[in-house]
């Protein structure tokens, strides 16, 4: 336990709050996490999976009505409401907090309150974050302990600073009605109540590490983003390193974990894995730009993950991983879910808990938010440098979506600036999966929509101030589209491992080892150079999904002139600019 006097006042303030009848601090050694698991498996909470099959794996059932992060429920409580921007729900921080700490008060009676601390990053890194949780949960201690570096360590590293996150998280009756996720930036606070779904309540992940930690970086001047971190080794040996932004649906996580072909892997290339989810970069001692993975596992969508999608990720599972609202196999006490094979369990109980079959059911198994949360040091392609202090050099930054026509395979951009603009008009069409209609053009700037804690428009602003801190050591920056389609609605690319080709070609154009065609866009490969070894793909094709039609990115710049009025005179010059540009370039 600490001795920090600003965490333990905090503290002091919670048991009055919340009135628990025991308090536990969290100290991460394995007798007590096992004792929480023991814990949870007497009151259900839990379910102790095969141990021979899945070792120290188990499975936990949500309510019905707490499946996912509920957006509409999500609050950005900033002192003024402009500072919150039209992309994000705003509330007035005293009223937030009056209501919050009414609707928790009282509610840990009976309960146990486990404070857990934490450290966003490898513990002392000069680029990680502390922060504490208190909680009425042992599903979140035990997500938090695979999410995050938990324990007595991250206590010793904090010392007497006050320089640390607060977060209430508060079961309460988990009722839709009074669900609050809200956010205080200029406070350091999050407050979680009415929810036990993980990623409402692990309030490291996306509360701490994207919205308050983007408002850090704002403050402090370093960049909290939605992004993964590979390392791309060559057979000499040397790694270079790529952080990387979709939307959801777009193969983030399959990016991350990538095989490269079976040709590359003889050859001796290979891909590290520092992390899937979310990148804090700041300028290096060489100027450069550094990144950590400030999380400590994976929290992934399970429904899709298979040996062939991704066989990393699910190597990931097969040990010490907690399973949420997937199916339960009782003739072998294991899980499965939907397109983990074709071979359904016929005696099951689906993610509510009912009686399955998955040969004779109409319904699905497993609910298609179903998640894993997995240790990221059991992934088979976890990179040496994942726990380095100093993080690791980022030699491009890729932003992409997922587009039928308008966007080619792959792109640079002009210059940093151009880079900047390229992020800010990302989108995605929706596909059959999403409710609503199909086709409409998704605007998801740098994958942050849901997930910058202040306005955006500031948000741009800070990209083109870290683009000066940088200057000529800034990354090079990318746009890739793996999902153009056919005639007939066909991927054209192959995807999957064969993305490894861009981002070979990526790589060289960040060395200055290959040409390039100027294009009213930006720059694209000569196909030539995007190397097709090994493939069933012709030239010809290459060439088609490389090409701009400056016609229909005409009718692109209308929605992107569209969008930007959201944003009002908080849109900074540069974009508007950049924009302006654009038009004349397509014009020519």
């Amino acid at each position: 336990m600490t001795t920090n006097k600003s965490v333990l006042a905090w503290i002091d303030e919670m048991k009055a709050l919340l009135t628990p009848d025991k308090v536990v601090w969290i100290d991460g050694s394995e007798a007590q996490i096992e004792a929480l698991r023991a814990e949870a498996c007497s009151t259900g909470e839990l379910i102790k999976l095969n141990q021979e099959k899945l070792p120290g794996c188990y499975l936990h059932r949500t309510k019905v009505n707490d499946v996912a992060r509920v957006e509409d429920r999500t609050f950005i409580c900033s002192r003024k409401e402009e500072d919150a921007g039209p992309t994000n729900n705003w509330k007035e921080p005293q009223e937030a907090y009056k209501m919050l700490f009414d609707i928790a008060r009282g509610s840990y009676k009976g309960r146990t309150m486990y404070v857990i601390p934490y450290s966003m990053g490898p513990v002392g890194s000069p680029l990680a974050k502390i922060g504490y949780e208190v909680t009425d949960s042992i599903y979140v201690v035990l997500n938090m302990n695979i999410m995050t570096r938990v324990g007595a360590e991250v206590e010793k590293v904090l010392g007497d600073s006050e320089d640390w996150i607060k977060g209430l998280h508060a079961k309460c009756d988990i009722d839709p009605e009074k669900r609050y996720i809200c956010h205080f930036p200029e406070d350091n606070y999050i407050i979680s109540v009415n929810s036990g779904y993980g990623g409402n309540v692990l309030l490291g992940k996306k509360c701490f590490a994207l919205r308050i930690a983007s408002y850090l970086g704002k403050c402090e001047g370093w960049m909290a983003e939605h992004m993964l971190i590979l390392g791309i080794e060559n057979p000499q040996g040397e790694v270079k390193y790529v952080s990387a932004a979709f939307p959801s649906a777009c193969g983030k996580t399959n990016l991350a974990m990538l095989i490269p072909p079976e040709g590359y892997t003889k050859n001796g290339y290979k891909v590290w894995t520092v992390g899937d989810d979310i990148a804090w970069m700041r300028k290096g001692e060489d100027g450069r730009l550094w990144a950590i993975n400030p999380e400590y596992g994976f929290f992934g969508v399970a429904p899709g993950t298979n040996v062939k999608s991704n066989p990393n990720a699910l190597q990931s599972t097969k040990k010490d991983t907690i399973f949420t609202n997937v199916v339960l196999n009782l003739d072998d006490n294991t899980v499965w879910w939907e397109g983990l094979d074709k071979n359904p369990p016929e005696n099951a109980l689906n993610w509510k808990g009912e009686p399955w079959n998955g040969k004779t059911s109409t319904e699905k198994g497993a609910h298609p938010n179903s998640r894993f949360t997995a240790p990221a040091k059991n992934c088979p392609c976890i990179s040496s440098e994942f726990d380095a202090v100093s993080g690791v050099p980022i030699s491009a930054i890729i932003f992409g979506g997922r587009r039928a026509q308008t966007t080619p395979l792959v792109y640079q951009s002009r210059d940093w600036d151009n880079g900047v603009f390229v992020g800010s008009i990302m989108a995605s069409e929706t596909t059959a999966a999403a409710t609503g209609a199909v086709g409409v053009v998704r605007r998801d700037p740098m994958a942050m929509l849901p997930f910058c804690g202040y306005n955006m428009g500031d948000y741009f602003k800070h990209w083109f101030e870290m683009g000066e801190v940088l200057g000529d050591k800034a990354p090079k920056i990318f746009n890739v589209n793996w999902f153009r389609l056919d005639e007939d609605g066909n991927f054209i690319w192959p995807g999957f491992g064969d993305n490894f080709r861009v981002l070979e070609w990526i790589i060289k154009r960040c060395e200055g080892k290959v040409d390039a065609d100027e294009t009213a866009i930006g720059y694209v490969p000569k196909a030539e150079d995007i190397n097709l070894e090994g493939l069933d793909f012709s030239i010809d094709t290459l060439r088609d999904i490389l090409a701009v039609d400056n016609d229909l990115w005409s009718k692109e710049a209308e929605g992107i002139e569209e969008f930007y009025k959201k944003f009002g005179d908080k849109l900074p010059k540069e974009l508007a600019d950049q924009l302006a540009s654009l038009k004349e370039r397509l014009s020519k």
